[in-house]
């Protein structure tokens, strides 16, 4: 479609202020959540929007929750995600942190009982929600966002606020105020989105047992044998030698790798298989094509499943994921852009605001491959890395943070991302307490606020020795 061929002039409209509000968090995903929980416990007047009829963003796809656990064997995130995981755990929704070879530690959540929960706790909180409604546009004044214009069943109308913290995960609200920003590797490549679905009547003793016993037949990526044997819940990344003798039958897989993820439900798993090349998730045409592609290649991959893949000889389709789980699109570029480097070499900063240690972990743009590279241990995510260029007032929280290409495939999976959202609704509150741009905080005072909250920082400068200010 030209999206060229014609124009209109739309006519200037004189929108009504349906709330005021002191922090405005723009989408309900993990790290909106959190924002919003934090900002709330500051003793802020608080508003999320989310333009689905849930919370709970990638935490309801049937993914795991990744980044919890470093390379060490030590909890990096803490603080209030730990305390939304607990919440789910006391309902027997969540796993405990579980380390994991490849991926450091995943935590399994049941995706219903997040979109339950969390709604719960903000609305515990004393936090307005409005779900089903769009963020559309920025309301900027010389160089300051003032709030959002949205758009639902009830028209266009403009919620304002003193700090909006844009969760978004495609930096929609910084894009829409003008904050330069990037998408993609050199040449504009995303990372392919993935159409997650689940099965049922899966034996997934048989599987783990097999994968376990026959190591030579059921070969995983960088996950010994041995964890198969320990572990009844468990992820597999792998099985390539299964896809080729699958492929060379006729089928048509778009990974390279087999990933399954057992569910807490038994019999039950999710599977991350699918892969759409060539998606641009801001596109709503591209989405479209994405979630259409996804679906007829989850066709194959669940025959695959089947007829080759022991323990799936009668697993049965249960669900599909409710949207294309997103990898990337945009970043913002912020007083600080993450390197590679910074991931690699276990960067400290004396502005930290949040500790991780998962991978770079590249699913790359233009075929089935993904690459890893761990650092050992753990870096810094820095507090200028959530603060955009240009406009004031507003905060980033998520994959759309000021990295580049390669370090954001490190800090997208969703624990850090909710790291994240917790320093962004504190930051906000200290903003508005003390009459200041959230560029111009204390960041001592924000860390002694996370601190303070149970978040798990590196040490300071002077105690660390190993500082990029």
């Amino acid at each position: 479609m030209n999206r060229d061929q014609k124009r209109i002039n739309e006519e200037s409209k004189n929108l009504s202020v349906r709330f005021e509000t002191d922090v405005l968090v723009v989408g309900g995903g993990p790290s909106g959540i959190i924002a919003a929980l934090a900002a709330a416990e500051e003793g802020q007047k608080v508003m999320l929007i989310e333009n689905r009829s849930f919370l709970g963003g990638n935490m309801t796809i049937g993914l795991p929750i990744l980044g919890f656990l470093g390379q060490k064997g030590n909890q990096v995130i803490k603080g209030l995600p730990q305390k939304f995981i607990e919440r789910l755990q006391a309902i027997n929704a969540a796993s405990e942190h579980r380390p994991c070879p490849l991926h450091m530690s995943i935590t399994l959540v049941e995706p219903e009982a997040v979109k339950n929960e969390a709604l719960s706790m903000l609305v515990e909180k004393g936090v307005d929600v409005m779900l089903h409604t769009y963020f559309v546009d920025s309301i900027i004044e010389e160089g300051e966002i003032k709030g959002v214009v949205i758009e639902s069943k009830a028209g266009r109308e403009a919620i304002l606020a003193k700090v909006v913290i844009d969760c978004s995960g495609d930096a929609d609200v910084a894009y829409r105020s003008g904050v330069p920003c990037e998408k993609g590797n050199s040449q504009g490549g995303m990372q392919p989105p993935t159409l997650m679905f689940c099965l049922g009547g899966v034996d997934t003793e048989k599987l783990r047992n097999s994968i376990h016993s026959e190591p030579r037949t059921y070969l995983t990526d960088f996950i010994p044998a041995e964890y198969y044997g320990q572990n009844n819940q468990f992820i597999v990344v792998g099985l390539r030698e299964l896809m080729a003798k699958a492929r060379k039958d006729g089928y048509q897989l778009p990974t390279e790798r087999t990933i399954i993820i057992t569910g807490l439900r038994k019999g039950e798993v999710w599977i991350n298989m699918s892969s759409v090349h060539g998606v641009d998730g801001t596109d709503p045409e591209s989405l479209s094509r994405g979630e259409i592609k996804g679906r007829e290649q989850v066709k194959d991959i669940e025959e695959y499943l089947r007829n080759y893949v022991p323990g799936f000889e009668k697993a049965y389709f249960s669900k599909m994921a409710p949207f294309l789980g997103i990898r990337e699109t945009r970043r913002i570029v912020g007083k600080y852009v993450m390197t590679k480097e910074d991931v690699l070499e276990c960067r400290r900063f004396s502005d930290s605001v949040a500790v991780a240690s998962y991978p770079l972990d590249l699913h790359h743009p233009h075929d089935g491959g993904c690459t890893l590279q761990w650092c050992g241990d753990c870096y810094d995510i820095p507090y200028r890395s959530l603060v955009p260029q240009k406009v004031e007032q507003l905060l980033v929280a998520g994959r759309a943070i000021s990295t580049t290409h390669e370090a954001m495939s490190a800090i997208r999976v969703m624990a850090p991302c909710m790291a994240m959202g917790e320093a962004a609704g504190r930051a906000a509150a200290i903003s508005i307490k003390e009459g200041i741009k959230p560029s111009q905080i204390n960041v001592g005072v924000l860390r002694q606020k996370l601190s303070n909250s149970g978040a798990f920082l590196n040490p300071k400068e002077e105690e660390s020795g190993i500082v990029n200010s």
